[in-house]
C-alpha cells in the first residue's frame, strides 16, 4: 500500500514525467493538440535547463557528462515540433537513474545485509543468579558471560561455555551448512545461533570483534569507485563529438533538420555511465558472498590485471601450526609407549609443540599418566616423575644431561625434533613440521592459469626451511630470512606488476599495504594486517586468493562488455536514424531497451547463488588458536598406568 508514495518520493522525476505524460493524454483525447505541445515542450525545457546546470557543476568538479546529449535531443526534438519525442527522452533520462539505483541496490544486498545484521543488543549472564540482563552490545566486557538464545545473532567474540552449540556463519564466510560448535571453541560475532540457547564467555568488546571489523571493511568498499569506471567516464568526450557530428551530417545531406533530432535522440548514452558502477558492486557483492571482502571497487581492476603474487610462508602457505609427521622409537619402545610417554610429560608444559603432542596421542585414543610432580626448563624441555619413573622431554641438549646415549635424528627441511628419555635412558624422538596446506600447490597453479605466473615467497625462516615448502607448492623464487621491510623492499623492486601479496600475520601488515593488492588471511591473521590490506579473506583457505582473482576479472571483463554493447548498439541505432528510418519517439523507445539490455549484462558480475553453495566447510583460523585437543594443565588428565614408568 505504501509503495506508490515511497517510489514517487525516491524518483520524482520519473512520477513527475509519468503524470505530464497521463495529463498530456488526457488532453489530447479532448481535442486539445496544442496544449499537449506546449505541456511537453515547456516541461522538456525545464528538465533540460536543470540537466545543464547539473552538467556546468559536474565539469567544475572535473567531469565531463554524455548528458549533455540528451540535453541537445531535448531541445531540438522541441524545436522540430517531435514533442512526444521530448517527453520520452525526459522518461528515458530519469527511468536510466532508477534503473541505476534499482540495479545497485539488487547488486551491493549481501554488503547491505552485513550492515543491517549488526548485533544491538546482547543478554548478559549474573554468575551468582544465572539471570539474564539485556545490555546494548557496546558495553559487553571481555569474561562477561552471556546467553545467546535460538536464532539471535551472536554479539561479540566469544569462546563456547555450553556442551556444543551449531551457528550459521554463512553471513560471514560462505559456509552455506551450520557449523558445530564444542565446549572450549571460539564463536564469531554476526553468526546465527542455531536452535538451542548457548551460552558464551566474551573474549573481545564489540568494537573489536570480527563482524564488527566486516562492517568497517564493507563500508570503505561500499563508497569506492574503480579506474574501470573513470575510464568510462572518459568515452564521453569522444562518444558526445562522434554523435553530434553523425547527426549534423545527416541534417546537412538530408536538408532535413529532424534528422538531427532523431539522431542525438538515440545517442543518449545512458549505458555508458550506468554498466560500469553497477557491474563493479556486483562483483563486491559476489565477493562478499564468498567469505572475501574487497576494500574498493579499483581493488577488483587491480585484482583482474595481477602479474606476480608473493606468499608469505608460515600461516598462509603453510597451516602456520606444528603436527606430529613421525614418532621414532629405539629399541624397547613402541611409537605407542613412547608418544604416550611424551604426551603424559607435555601436559605440564606451556611450549607450543606440547599442543601438538597432546593432539596425537588423544587422535590415536592414548590414556595419559598423571604426574606426581613435574617441573618445566623454559624453551628447553620438561620433566615429570610418574611413580618411580621419571620422564625428559625436550630438546637433544636437555635430554642429553640425563641421557648420554642421545643422538641427534635426520630432520627434512621444515621438520624440527623433540627428544624423549625414560629414567636415564635415550627413548627416541618425535618429529613435527608445519604442514603445507593441502590446496597451496592447486592455488599456485590456478594463479598461474589466470595470468599471474610470477610467484615469489617471502618468509624470515631459514632457507632450507623455505626452499623444502616452497618446493612443495611449485615456488620458483624464494627470499629467506626476511624482516618486514626485507619484504616492502622485496615487493617494491618487483618489475612485473600489479603485484599480489598474501599473508596473515602482524609482520606482514607492512608489506601487504605497499603490494599493489593486499590479500590477507583476516579469519586467522592479525588485525593490523586485515586494516593493511585491500582484500581480507575470512575463510582460513588460501584457494580463496584464486577466487578473488577469477572475480575480479569477470568482473571487469563484464563491465567492459556492457560499456561496448551500450556504445555498439547506440552507434547502430545512430546510423539507422542518420537515414531517417527510426522517428524520434520510436528512437526514445529504443534507446529506453538499450539502456534495459545494458543493466542486465551489468548485473551478471553478481554471478549466481552457486558461488556460496561452492564454499567448502573449512575450519576458520579464528576458531582454531589452540587445537580443539588441547587439554590444560589445570584440567584432570586421563587417569591409569598402563607401563610401568
Amino acid at each position: 500500500m505504501t509503495r506508490i508514495p515511497v517510489f514517487a518520493l525516491r524518483y520524482p522525476t520519473v512520477t513527475t514525467t509519468i503524470v505530464v505524460a497521463l495529463l498530456g493524454l488526457a488532453l489530447w483525447a479532448f481535442g486539445a493538440p496544442h496544449a499537449v505541445q506546449w505541456l511537453f515542450s515547456g516541461y522538456g525545457l525545464v528538465i533540460a535547463l536543470l540537466e545543464f546546470i547539473g552538467m556546468v557543476r559536474q565539469l567544475f568538479r572535473g567531469s565531463f557528462g554524455v548528458d549533455l546529449l540528451a540535453v541537445i535531443a531535448i531541445v531540438a526534438t522541441i524545436l522540430v515540433g517531435e514533442y512526444v519525442a521530448t517527453v520520452l527522452i525526459v522518461l528515458m533520462l530519469s527511468g536510466g537513474a532508477a534503473l541505476e539505483d534499482f540495479a545497485a541496490g539488487r547488486a551491493a544486498r549481501e554488503l547491505d545485509a552485513l550492515l543491517k545484521r549488526a548485533p544491538q543488543i546482547a543478554h548478559r549472564l549474573d554468575p551468582a543468579s544465572g539471570a539474564a540482563t539485556d545490555v546494548p552490545a557496546t558495553e559487553v566486557l571481555v569474561g562477561d558471560l552471556l546467553l545467546v538464545r535460538p536464532s539471535e545473532i551472536v554479539p561479540v567474540d566469544g569462546q563456547l561455555q555450553s556442551e556444543n552449540a551449531a551457528f550459521d556463519e554463512s553471513s560471514l564466510t560462505g559456509e552455506s551448512l551450520p557449523v558445530e560448535r564444542k565446549a572450549g571453541d571460539p564463536v564469531l560475532s554476526g553468526s546465527i545461533n542455531g536452535q538451542i540457547a548457548a551460552t558464551l564467555m566474551a573474549t573481545a568488546t564489540a568494537a573489536n570483534s570480527q563482524y564488527q571489523q566486516i562492517i568497517a571493511l564493507v563500508e570503505e568498499a561500499s563508497t569506492s569507485k574503480a579506474p574501470v569506471v573513470r575510464l568510462a567516464d572518459r568515452y564521453a568526450v569522444p562518444f558526445t563529438v562522434g554523435a553530434l557530428a553523425l547527426a549534423g551530417l545527416a541534417w546537412a545531406l538530408s536538408g532535413d533538420p529532424v534528422r538531427f533530432a532523431e539522431v542525438l535522440v538515440v545517442a543518449t548514452p545512458c549505458p555508458l555511465l550506468l554498466a560500469a558502477p553497477v557491474a563493479f558492486m556486483g562483483g563486491m557483492s559476489r565477493a562478499a558472498r564468498n567469505g572475501i571482502i574487497v576494500k574498493g571497487a579499483g581493488v577488483l581492476e587491480a585484482l583482474s590485471r595481477a602479474k606476480t603474487v608473493v606468499f608469505d610462508k608460515t600461516g598462509t602457505l603453510t597451516y602456520g601450526t606444528p603436527a606430529i609427521s613421525e614418532v621414532r622409537p629405539e629399541p624397547g619402545f613402541t611409537a605407542d609407549e613412547l608418544l604416550t610417554l611424551a604426551a603424559s610429560a607435555e601436559q605440564y608444559s606451556s611450549h607450543v609443540l606440547a599442543a601438538s603432542v597432546l593432539g596425537a596421542a588423544h587422535e590415536r585414543g592414548l590414556a595419559l599418566h598423571t604426574a606426581d610432580s613435574a617441573s618445566e626448563a623454559a624453551t628447553f624441555g620438561v620433566e615429570a616423575r610418574f611413580g618411580p619413573g621419571t620422564v625428559r622431554v625436550g630438546k637433544l641438549s636437555f635430554i642429553n644431561d640425563g641421557a648420554a646415549d642421545a643422538t641427534a635424528t635426520h630432520l627434512a627441511g621444515g621438520e624440527l625434533a623433540m627428544y624423549i628419555a625414560v629414567d636415564g635412558r635415550f627413548a627416541g624422538s618425535i618429529v613435527a613440521s608445519d604442514r603445507v596446506r593441502d590446496n597451496a600447490r592447486q592455488s599456485v597453479a590456478d594463479l598461474a592459469r589466470l595470468g599471474v605466473r610470477e610467484n615469489l615467497m617471502l618468509t624470515g625462516d631459514a632457507r632450507a626451511t623455505a626452499q623444502h615448502v616452497a618446493g612443495q607448492v611449485g615456488i620458483v623464487h624464494v627470499r629467506a630470512d626476511c624482516l618486514p621491510s626485507d619484504k616492502v623492499e622485496a615487493v617494491r623492486a618487483l618489475t612485473r606488476r600489479p603485484v599480489i601479496m598474501v599473508g596473515d600475520g602482524v609482520n606482514d601488515a607492512p608489506v601487504l599495504a605497499v603490494a599493489d593488492v593486499g590479500i590477507a588471511m583476516g579469519a586467522k591473521g592479525s588485525t593490523a594486517a586485515s586494516e593493511s590490506a585491500d582484500v581480507v579473506i575470512l575463510l582460513d583457505d588460501i584457494s580463496r586468493t584464486v577466487r578473488a582473482v577469477r572475480i575480479g576479472r569477470d568482473t571487469v571483463r563484464v563491465a567492459l562488455q556492457s560499456i561496448w554493447l551500450g556504445i555498439i548498439l547506440s552507434v547502430v541505432l545512430m546510423i539507422v536514424a542518420a537515414f531517417g528510418l527510426i522517428p524520434a519517439t520510436a528512437g526514445a523507445i529504443s534507446q529506453e531497451v538499450v539502456d534495459l539490455i545494458t543493466i542486465l549484462n551489468a548485473l551478471r558480475a553478481i554471478g549466481g547463488r552457486r558461488d556460496g553453495v561452492r564454499a567448502k566447510r573449512v575450519v576458520l583460523g579464528t576458531l582454531a588458536a589452540l587445537p580443539k585437543v588441547l587439554e590444560k594443565a589445570d584440567r584432570p588428565v586421563l587417569p591409569g598406568v598402563d607401563r610401568p614408568v
